[in-house]
């Protein structure tokens, strides 16, 4: 499972639940359902003491600034209650009533919950999972690193390069805890010190996750719950990835340059061991070549992943510059059910171009599919806290309270402010698909009072979950790189700092010039 599906992994687990010197127990930060569940019932409680209210809405759904007013909730003691308990049954198939605005299992209007979305995850978690049980993913970024491998700066450009592009488009991240014991001793041989391959390994992903273009888990939950499509501001995602993959690499190869050319300026040091290994790449043996198998499959998922963002960016509006601009005839405006049928047809193909056999192949399809369910289950838990917030007529109340404060703001610091309000959030709901469906039914409508487009609130929003992605003890991309690389959590939060500051300040200024030209 990737932390573009939702970071729902915890870290690793100590060795024992022994009782730690002095008597206490280590503490484990909860899991992202933990979490949320722990937020419906703070939630559930708050709009007791939240005042009802809502804004006059235009035809499309959208809230008319300076409308809002107080309405009675309505709500009994007894109905509250069964909001809480059937909230996560809400958050995957509950229905608006469009009369009285509810939302309930048994009502009729338009759906309301996460199933959608819900089944996507599941069927790329599906796809995702044949994929790499071909091992034609594995195969090729092996030969890629062997290619290279007297190749210092090239092998770390190439194989960021690489995760980057994974992580930008399918959430590539916790699946790169498998190649430390490729890419380590290749480092090593190469001059390096750990924390060369660690940067290289969980920077290049995360740097992918924090610039995703169209990665379904992070820019397509986010997009759903903002009401907006998948494409929209894909040119300002691809901008912003272009150039902070090229400034997150750079940042790496100039650190491996300084300990190659003074081993004692390694931040991190050298086991013993470690540099018995250097200059011994070139003698490294050689992976197996790619088969005949392997090509077609890689060649599969790029195909079907060109399609994906061909199928969902709006080319009318985004050739045009008008977002009214009727679509062209070719356009698919695809979402998530037809992407999610896609996915499902796309893992039984590749299945079936590697020959797994039908036990096989539906083993794996199962197995894929329930690896991602956890991330899929983050997603309905967070719908139905947004159900207990509508049902109580309070989320247009907790809208109106900041709208005051982006009312009139400079439409390049309302970008600004949008990154900086979910540094802490993402934090605390470490899950990304969590995150995302919990915050944008607020962020989203603020970008209307504030004139900037939705997408902006998107890419701000993936920015700020990214970013705090790169560093936080909160995952197990994290924790369990440094595990296995030997390299201390401290260490790494030294190397990665400098980094981190220059990519904050890279990402104020995109969001504020895309809150600008939106």
């Amino acid at each position: 499972m990737t932390p573009g599906a939702g970071n729902d992994a915890p870290p690793p687990a100590p060795p024992s639940d022994a009782p730690e010197p002095g008597g206490g127990r280590r503490f484990t930060f909860p899991s992202a359902l933990t979490v949320l569940v722990l937020v419906t019932l703070v939630v559930w409680a708050l709009a007791f003491v939240l005042p009802a209210g809502t804004y006059v809405r235009t035809a499309a759904g959208r809230p008319v600034q300076g409308s809002y007013h107080r309405t009675p909730s309505g709500r009994t003691f007894p109905e509250r209650l069964g909001d809480l308990f059937l909230s996560p049954v809400n958050g995957l198939y509950g229905i608006k009533d469009a009369t009285t605005g509810l939302v309930g299992p048994d009502l009729t209007g338009a759906l309301y919950g996460s199933a959608g979305v819900f089944l996507f995850v599941l069927a790329i978690g599906a796809f995702i999972t044949v994929v790499f049980a071909t091992g034609a993913l594995d195969r090729g970024i092996g030969r890629l690193a062997h290619r290279l491998r007297d190749r210092g700066a090239l092998l770390i450009a190439g194989v960021m390069a690489v995760f980057s592009l994974l992580g930008t488009v399918e959430g590539f991240a916790e699946e790169t805890l498998g190649f430390y014991s490729l890419i380590v001793p290749l480092m090593l041989a190469l001059g390096f010190d750990r924390l060369v391959a660690t940067g290289t390994i969980i920077l290049g992903a995360g740097i992918g996750v924090l610039c995703s273009t169209v990665n379904p888990f992070a820019t397509g939950v986010a997009s759903s719950a903002a009401e907006v499509s998948l494409g929209d501001g894909i040119a300002l995602r691809v901008a912003m990835w272009l150039v902070l993959t090229a400034v997150t690499t750079a940042y790496v190869i100039r650190y491996a340059r300084r300990v190659r050319a003074d081993p004692d300026r390694s931040l991190c040091g050298f086991l013993a061991g470690d540099r018995a290994h250097a200059q011994t790449a070139p003698d490294a043996a050689e992976p197996p070549p790619l088969t005949r198998l392997h090509t077609t499959v890689l060649v599969t998922v790029a195909l079907l992943f060109t399609f994906m963002i061909f199928s969902v960016i709006p080319w009318s509006g985004a050739l045009t510059g008008r977002a009214d601009a009727p679509p062209y005839a070719w356009e698919l405006d695809w979402s998530f059910p037809q992407l999610a049928a896609m996915f499902l047809v796309g893992a039984v193909l590749v299945g079936l171009l590697a020959r797994m056999g039908e036990p096989r192949l539906s083993a794996t399809f199962v197995q894929g599919a329930a690896d991602f369910l956890s991330p899929a289950l983050v997603i309905v838990l967070a719908r139905g806290v947004t159900v207990i917030m509508n049902n109580a007529r309070v989320t247009d109340t907790v809208l109106h309270s900041i709208e005051g404060v982006v009312s009139g703001t400079p439409s390049a610091l309302f970008g600004v402010i949008v990154f900086l309000v979910n540094l802490p959030l993402a934090f605390l709901i470490p899950s990304t698909s969590g995150h995302a469906t919990l915050a944008m039914p607020i962020l989203a409508p603020l970008a209307d009072f504030a004139g900037v487009t939705r997408p902006v609130v998107v890419t701000a929003w993936q920015a700020a979950s990214g970013w705090m992605n790169l560093w936080v003890p909160t995952t197990a991309v994290i924790m369990g790189g440094v595990s296995l690389a030997k390299v201390g959590y401290d260490t790494y939060l030294r190397f990665v700092a400098p980094l981190l500051a220059l990519l904050f300040v890279l990402i104020c200024a995109f969001v504020a010039l895309g809150a600008v030209v939106s």
